[in-house]
């Protein structure tokens, strides 16, 4: 690729992503929803002015640093206040990664008409609600502070798990580990090891920025965290593959927790930049969908997705939030919102590249039935969030008491305890 058509593919990708900004801000539409189809429209689906696999290999390389800049930046301003809201989010992720992983199989397999082994790589892909999605709804639909807390939370837990999960299970698809005990051993190395490097980088980085000081070089500041940032994801992608995603995390977890850090100020310099980031991605990684791999799967990559959205979300957090202190009302929307985000759309571009690679049968409809998860959650439950939890009686006291000149559906900042039946 010549440096003029580099520079014009990275030009009409953010400018499509800006415009897509600017539109939702003038508009009260979702910006994510804007973001996927801005990609749509400059991409092989639409007028074909920009094609990612263009970058090669440095595609990964971008999205890798770019998607941890999000995830740190999750990392960072996540506070789970409460044991209520600590245990919703434990019990909601290991409830899905065993229900949800099972169920994703068996619709990919018996719905999608994918084979066993590209299902069980399919289900751990789309495992994870995505945090670069599910942190601008709530920003812009201003949901009430527990059920945010609770989404983002689950997300920045299941991404990392569910992207770990599937090169894994890629890597026995294609030969490269033996049995399930090399998988087993796999997980647990990539997933510990990358949160122990994580942690040591975040208090490095936090000792670093502690001797800056309160009144330290905002840039200086922001240089120093980009530089560990960047520096601990490609050390933890060079010893253990995929494992950037989880220390990038815990990283941000340990910086945001240390007062010394003045983290409030640096969490406003980060979250900038990671709003620059998604803004760059949806695009570019939108832009590869091609109708061609989505119409082979027919009505059963829908029906494959419908029951994903419509039955195992919802019988997942059901099961997840018995004996917790939580209406019907906050069930319900948990249940129904869980859209996919970047690091589901990267992980499928670039595991579909390997799949063809290694002749296996399925890697187009694999990356198909991905992008067709995502156009679907971000697209139906994109739109409805608003309004869903509005109804519900779930947005913040701010937000419900300028709408409709209603504030009587404001519910409080903490999740209620239910009444005892008796």
């Amino acid at each position: 690729m010549t440096p003029e058509r580099l520079g014009l593919l990275w030009g009409v990708t953010v400018f499509a992503g800006a415009g897509a900004r600017l539109l939702a801000a003038l508009t009260g539409l979702p910006g994510v929803v804007l973001l996927l189809l801005s990609g749509l429209l400059i991409g092989r689906s639409g007028l074909g002015l920009v094609e990612p696999l263009d970058l090669g290999q440095g595609l990964e390389t971008i999205v890798g640093l770019l998607v941890s800049l999000v995830l740190f930046d999750g990392g960072l301003k996540l506070r789970l206040p409460g044991d209520t809201i600590k245990n919703t989010v434990l019990r909601i992720s290991l409830i899905r990664l065993v229900f949800s992983l099972a169920a994703g199989l068996l619709a990919a397999h018996w719905l999608a008409g994918l084979s066993w082994s590209v299902s069980a790589v399919y289900s751990a892909i789309v495992l994870a609600t995505g945090p670069t999605v599910v942190t601008p709804l709530v920003q812009q639909i201003k949901l009430a502070s527990p059920l945010g807390d609770v989404l983002e939370a689950e997300g920045l837990v299941l991404e990392p798990v569910g992207a770990v999960l599937a090169l894994l299970l890629l890597e026995l698809l294609v030969g490269d580990l033996h049995g399930w005990k090399e998988l087993a051993m796999g997980l647990f190395a990539r997933l510990g090891g990358g949160v122990l490097i994580g942690l040591l980088a975040g208090l490095l980085l936090s000792e670093g920025l502690k001797r800056l000081g309160p009144d330290g070089l905002v840039g200086t500041r922001l240089q120093l965290t980009l530089g560990v940032l960047f520096l601990l994801y490609g050390v933890c992608e060079w010893l253990l593959p995929e494992s950037g995603l989880p220390a990038s995390v815990a990283a941000g977890l340990v910086v945001g927790r240390r007062p010394a850090t003045q983290a409030t100020q640096l969490d406003q310099l980060i979250r900038e930049l990671a709003q620059l980031a998604i803004t760059m991605l949806f695009p570019l990684l939108a832009a590869d969908v091609s109708w061609g791999e989505l119409s082979p799967l027919g009505w059963g990559g829908i029906t494959c997705v419908l029951v994903l959205m419509l039955v195992v979300r919802p019988v997942a957090v059901s099961l997840a939030t018995i004996g917790l202190p939580l209406d019907i009302r906050q069930r319900l929307f948990l249940g129904w919102l869980a859209p996919r985000g970047i690091v589901t759309a990267a992980v499928a571009s670039l595991f579909s590249i390997r799949l063809e690679q290694a002749g296996v049968l399925g890697a187009g409809r694999l990356q198909g039935l991905v992008f067709l998860t995502i156009l679907m959650t971000v697209g139906f439950q994109g739109l409805t969030a608003q309004p869903l939890a509005k109804s519900l009686g779930l947005l913040s006291n701010e937000e419900a008491s300028t709408g409709d000149g209603d504030g009587s559906k404001a519910t409080s900042q903490s999740i209620p305890v239910l009444p005892d039946p008796g």
